[in-house]
């Protein structure tokens, strides 16, 4: 058995992306975006002066929304 093997499996999903590209992926507006974040519905991390959406948050909005 593998020492790793309960590291769950690599996915092709990114972890984070670009406030453009999570615009992109969801047609959410920009401004409906940045008001989903600073309402604390969707999780982000600041890198320097980046902000990053949670892949992960991105998905469980649009699920949460369906």
């Amino acid at each position: 058995m593998h020492p790793i093997s309960n590291v769950a499996p690599y996915t092709s999903d990114p972890i984070t992306v670009r406030i453009h590209e999570a615009v992109r992926l969801t047609g959410i507006s920009r401004s409906v975006l940045y008001e989903l974040i600073r309402s604390g519905q969707l999780e982000t991390v600041k890198v320097g002066r980046t902000t990053l959406v949670l892949y992960a948050a991105l998905r469980a909005l649009v699920t949460k929304s369906s």
